[in-house]
């Protein structure tokens, strides 16, 4: 099993039953400014996003687009299939400790990006911050560690 700590920028190979390092505000009354965190084990899009869609998908419903900053990502696509079903990339610069997530019409998801690599401790920190109920910490100071 890869270490989920360490700084490797390989992708998971397909069958990796390596579960998204996820959490979630509890109680998801979306008057935070993140809806949790997520921390990739890489920078690969393609190995990474459908877990993390698929995981949110049993938790929040149906993922129909996906937003994040292109510089945070390697060879990200318009668009990738999870579970058979067709999610939309959005792309953008300028926010790499963060990711949005659609289901529905205009009903977004928004997860702080703890960078691959990032000390476990420091990690576990920024992600218990941005899953915190009212939480109002700008990301770069979650991660600052």
């Amino acid at each position: 099993m890869p270490n989920p700590t360490s700084s490797s920028s390989q992708p998971l190979a397909p069958g990796d039953t390596l579960l998204p390092r996820l959490e979630l505000e509890p109680t998801m009354s979306r008057e935070s400014v993140f809806d949790g965190a997520w921390w990739p084990r890489s920078n690969h899009v393609l190995a990474e996003l459908p877990d993390l869609i698929t995981a949110l998908g049993a938790h929040l419903g149906r993922i129909v687009r996906v937003g994040l900053d292109t510089s945070a990502w390697d060879g990200v696509p318009r668009s990738v299939a999870v579970n058979g079903l067709m999610v939309r990339i959005n792309w953008f610069t300028g926010s790499a400790a963060t990711i949005s997530l659609t289901r529905g019409f205009q009903d977004h998801f928004l997860l702080l990006v703890v960078p691959p690599g990032t000390r476990p401790e420091v990690a576990a920190t920024a992600m218990l911050g941005a899953s915190a109920t009212g939480n109002h910490t700008p990301a770069a100071e979650l991660l600052s560690g």
